[in-house]
């Protein structure tokens, strides 16, 4: 064993027989992860892993939402690729093992295990995969260090390094090296990821680029039945504006709501949607609308039987509808970019053909930024007076708004075929 990982593994056990007891008490007091506490440690029913087929077993690690979205059109083409197969997925998170479960029916779906030795080494032995893949930026070096202990080969696919994470894995870069030995190739989204990946100590025979599928997966999702169904929740007409935020985090709340009374002066008809990143600040955002004297409603308000909207401001309390409500953007702001946070993914609004406006923070998401820009349908602001001055100049022009929408969604449907080639790597392992 190498020290590196012997360092680890005994940290990692120390965390885990010092924090797990109490957290089991708490979890069983609480009823928090009571339902998939026993599949976290690996404990695992024999059931859905008893499969008639003699072809592969391929074990594909989604972590949440949006990994598990990716992970749905790589799948499918494993499916078409490799007809005698069984497939498992596994997630992080709770709402992302119920997209998955809802997605897959005849798919085993579980909740990952915890990173520790014991956990993981349940887990392999019960699935027993021949390939275990991992998606996007899921390093876990127990994971990966038993899996190649255990004879199965892995994978990253749809490999994504951002520039905020490398500078931290660099500085443990004798440890990931070690870790990376572990994994038998490498399929990433661009060529800064594949450089960001063999700088951490990646072997670059077993690095390939083969761009992102996310792509893929949202032109297929992006269905206009989708539209209709949110324009009937919220209550919206098509000739309503509407000022959709997406994904805000702290401190940009603000600056929305400065831009959006600015806006409110020239179109004061003009709706907005504040969709939090994490739906636990809704009370600071009501709190920051009622020192405005703005009126609003939270979504969940509006599943009551008879319940419409009424106000022009609505919070999005809910989980798993901001792909759909881009659907009905004229304004749309992709948050966790005026403050230093990386971004959030603006494909998912521009593939409803919707212009994207985000701040100078998207060092997660450059490749998407770039191909936006390039069609003039990404557009950066620096704050709250930049967001409202090009909102408006837009609101003022719709129809060279909406080309440039049309143009985002047909440079997205020609960048479509990633997660073919990434499936392809896959099938390459066996």
């Amino acid at each position: 064993m190498h020290p590196l990982y012997a360092a680890y593994k005994a940290l990692t056990s120390g965390l885990f027989f010092t924090c797990f007891p109490p957290f089991l008490l708490y979890s069983r007091l609480s009823g928090y992860h009571s339902k998939d506490m026993k599949e976290r440690l690996g404990i695992l029913p024999r059931q859905p892993f008893l499969s008639s087929s003699k072809g592969p077993r391929i074990w594909v690690h989604a972590a949440s939402l949006g990994e598990v979205r990716v992970a749905l059109a790589v799948l499918d083409f494993l499916k078409k690729m490799i007809g005698d197969c069984s497939l498992i997925l596994s997630t992080s998170t709770v709402h992302g093992k119920e997209l998955a479960v809802q997605s897959l029916p005849d798919v085993p779906v579980i909740i990952a295990p915890l990173d520790h030795a014991m956990p993981v080494r349940r887990s392999l032995s019960r699935v027993h995969p021949d390939v275990m893949v991992f998606l996007e930026t899921e390093i876990w070096p127990t994971w990966l260090m038993e899996s190649h202990r255990m004879g199965i080969k892995t994978a990253l696919i749809n490999g994504r390094i951002s520039p905020r994470s490398i500078e931290k894995y660099l500085k443990l870069r004798p440890f990931f090296r070690e870790v990376l030995k572990c994994v038998d190739c490498f399929s990433m989204i661009s060529e800064q990821d594949a450089r960001r990946i063999q700088s951490m100590g990646a072997d670059p025979h077993r690095i390939t680029i083969q761009g992102n599928a996310k792509y893929d997966l949202m032109a297929s999702q992006a269905d206009p039945e989708f539209e209709q169904e949110m324009r009937r929740k919220l209550s919206l007409e098509p000739a309503h504006r509407v000022f959709i935020a997406g994904s805000t985090r702290g401190g940009e709340e603000t600056m929305i709501l400065d831009a959006y009374e600015n806006i409110l002066q020239e179109f004061p008809d003009t709706i907005l949607v504040i969709a939090p990143r994490h739906i636990t600040r809704t009370s600071e955002i009501e709190t920051m609308l009622r020192g405005r004297g703005l009126g609003y409603q939270l979504r969940t308000e509006l599943d009551a039987p008879g319940s419409h909207r009424t106000e022009r401001v609505l919070i999005m309390n809910t989980f798993g509808e901001l792909f759909k409500l881009y659907s009905v953007g004229t304004i749309v702001f992709c948050g966790a970019s005026l403050v230093p946070l990386g971004g959030q993914n603006p494909l998912e609004a521009a593939v409803w053909g919707k212009v994207v406006f985000y701040g100078p923070s998207m060092e997660d998401f450059l490749d998407a930024k770039a191909l936006l820009e390039e069609v003039g349908a990404g557009i950066q602001v620096t704050g709250a007076r930049d967001l409202s001055e090009k909102s408006l100049g837009f609101l003022k022009n719709q129809e060279h708004l909406n080309a440039l929408g049309k143009k985002a969604r047909e440079s997205i449907l020609k960048s479509q075929g990633a997660a073919n080639k990434h499936a392809k790597v896959i099938t390459r392992l066996l």
